[in-house]
């Protein structure tokens, strides 16, 4: 029973030391990317000014467009390159990929919520169509990679949803919470719905009926104390546990791994030697 003690010990240190790398190299991955994610929530100027420039192929705000989010799937690429030239599991990429395209969501979606010159019918389009970006980097990278990342999207997804889609006035609270923002609060649609403005079509947004119920609603919640918070919170947790590793780890036998050179005449090494025996 006791020769268990150091094994169980061994683990507990090895499991905290892959927590704590794990979490390091996904902080630092976040520094690397809010930048970019700051150059993506809003389209150009170039592509605001016409909607005939923003549709011409060989135009500036084209090539503006490309460029920042070019540097999202760039970003994505060498991090998926690096992680599997150094033989990183799957398992772990997975994770971690995932835990990224969480944090774009999120920075995206509070960007999108603090900022109403976001909350445009023009620059939903514009984010929605660098959405369609990742999610081609999604598929490419296949779930064996990529794993759930297309829904860590959810919300910036339904929020964008919600700015491009036309006839609003003729939405009701019930369809808008149902079928296009499911994942969102009602204080999240509030916010969007009330901060939006068309600068393509000059159409409006929800009705007075709508925002009246909505606001309704949200008085109530204050009155029970809940959250007034609109924004999403950051996800600083591991997602995994030593059970998870030690399932998605395969076993490996000792026997069929060549020993160093340098090993094979080290007494303190034997045992190795042994277990190819």
């Amino acid at each position: 029973m006791e020769a268990r003690y150091p094994a169980i010990l061994f683990k507990q240190q090895l499991t905290a030391c892959v927590e704590k790398i794990f979490g390091l190299i996904r902080d630092n991955l976040k520094k690397e990317l809010s930048p970019l994610l700051n150059s993506c929530i809003q389209a150009p100027k170039a592509g605001r000014h016409s909607g005939k420039s923003s549709r011409s192929p060989g135009g500036i705000s084209q090539q503006a467009h490309s460029s920042q989010w070019e540097s999202i799937i760039t970003f994505l690429d060498s991090l998926l390159g690096h992680l599997r030239k150094n033989l990183v599991p799957s398992f772990f990429i997975r994770k971690l990929i995932t835990q990224v395209f969480s944090f774009i969501n999120i920075s995206l979606f509070n960007s999108l919520l603090l900022r109403r010159e976001c909350c445009t019918f023009s620059n939903g389009e514009y984010v929605k169509s660098g959405l369609a970006e990742l999610e081609k980097w999604i598929v490419a990278a296949t779930e064996e990679y990529a794993g759930t990342s297309w829904h860590e999207l959810n919300y910036i997804r339904q929020a964008v949803g919600f700015l491009v889609i036309h006839q609003k006035r003729k939405k009701s609270l019930e369809e808008i919470m149902q079928d296009l923002c499911p994942a969102l609060t009602v204080r999240q649609i509030y916010r969007i719905s009330t901060m939006y403005w068309d600068d393509k079509y000059g159409t409006q947004s929800v009705s007075n009926e709508v925002v009246a119920r909505m606001r309704e609603i949200l008085n109530k919640d204050n009155q029970n104390l809940t959250s007034n918070s609109f924004l999403l919170d950051d996800d600083l947790s591991i997602p995994f546990s030593t059970e998870d590793i030690d399932m998605a780890i395969p076993m490996i036998d000792p026997s069929n791994i060549a020993i160093p050179e340098c090993l094979k005449d080290n007494p303190c090494a034997q045992f190795l030697v042994q277990l190819q025996k």
